[in-house]
């Protein structure tokens, strides 16, 4: 059969803007489901663990800082492990994906959430540009590597964090590292984002076969360490805080900021679906001069054409042949 796509329109969830992570797994059950998470250590990484381990699941959290992260999820209960990955790191990105396997023979929800944001032009080892590489290209190889054991899963779900600043897009498949163009890190991260979504989208064109589907989700305004490269004047110029350092009333707590992952990882409502874009746990709309500029989905991340153009490009880039049809 072939790829049909999930509407991009809302389904009444039941759930909102200001639902919690632990909302959306009341009276869940997920034991026996095996998780991972990237990030999942601080932030709304962290509020995603609380969650989907105190509904039994047992979860990896991918961490690059690892005695960091051990303090930060000491007051996390449940069935939680750590084991170290760099997304920019190719090699680390394999040895993790091994160790995985050598523990489960499954997984069930993988949940792409560590990111970058905003950060002044750096490159990897490759010569890639950070952003794009952290939370694009790294994320792309682990879900490669890990592609068997979500095979192996019974209706396996991917949920890649995306971002309201997809609509920033910067978009260039012909300059994806910014070597012809001056850098923004603006641009670029609106890049990244978008990667984020478009391959959610032609990830569950080429998982649905296998029953494999992909999300891309926005999580809303959250104060998280997400923001380090941000100086408190850039962000009261935004509109985050005030000139007095309060936090905008519109945004988000982190386990509010957790939530839309959740809901997009466990709801049943999405059975059947994907290749959605998600916030405030909902399908989103498509975004309008009704939307404004802080929801909605952009229309260049619902281009199947330049989904695959991305898709093939990264597994260039990668060197990661990833075509699990």
């Amino acid at each position: 059969m072939a790829y049909q796509g999930t509407l991009q329109a809302p389904i009444q969830s039941g759930f909102g803007y200001r639902s919690t992570a632990s909302e959306i797994v009341d009276q869940k059950n997920l034991e026996g489901f095996n998780v991972v998470v990237t990030g999942g250590y601080s932030g709304i990484g962290k509020e995603t663990v609380r969650a989907l381990a105190s509904a039994g699941a047992s979860v990896i959290v991918a961490a690059r800082r690892i005695q960091e992260a051990h303090r930060a999820l000491l007051d996390v209960g449940g069935t939680v492990d750590l084991i170290y990955v760099d997304l920019l790191q190719p090699a680390s990105i394999d040895a993790f994906a091994s160790e995985v396997a050598k523990r489960w023979n499954k997984v069930d929800i993988l949940i792409n959430n560590a990111a970058v944001m905003a950060s002044p032009l750096a490159r990897d080892m490759r010569g890639f540009e950070t952003q794009f590489s952290a939370n694009h290209l790294g994320h792309f190889q682990l879900t490669a590597r890990l592609w068997p054991l979500l095979m192996n899963a019974n209706k396996a779900r991917v949920v890649a964090l995306s971002s309201i600043g997809h609509r920033l897009d910067g978009m260039d498949l012909n300059d994806l590292s910014w070597e012809t163009r001056e850098y923004d890190k603006w641009a670029a991260y609106g890049q990244a984002k978008s990667a984020n979504a478009l391959f959610a989208l032609h990830l569950d064109k080429l998982g649905e076969r296998h029953g494999v589907r992909a999300f891309s989700v926005h999580p809303g305004g959250i104060a998280t360490a997400l923001q380090r490269h941000l100086t408190m004047e850039e962000q009261v110029a935004m509109g985050w805080y005030d000139e007095d350092g309060n936090l905008a009333k519109r945004f988000k707590t982190q386990e509010q900021g957790a939530a839309t992952t959740v809901w997009a990882a466990t709801s049943s409502k999405l059975d059947g679906m994907g290749g959605v874009y998600c916030e405030d746990c909902e399908i989103a709309v498509p975004a309008s001069k009704e939307t404004g500029m802080r929801s909605g989905v952009g229309d260049n991340v619902r281009d199947p054409e330049v989904a695959s153009q991305l898709w093939q490009a990264s597994e260039k880039m990668t060197g990661v042949p990833f075509s699990p049809e």
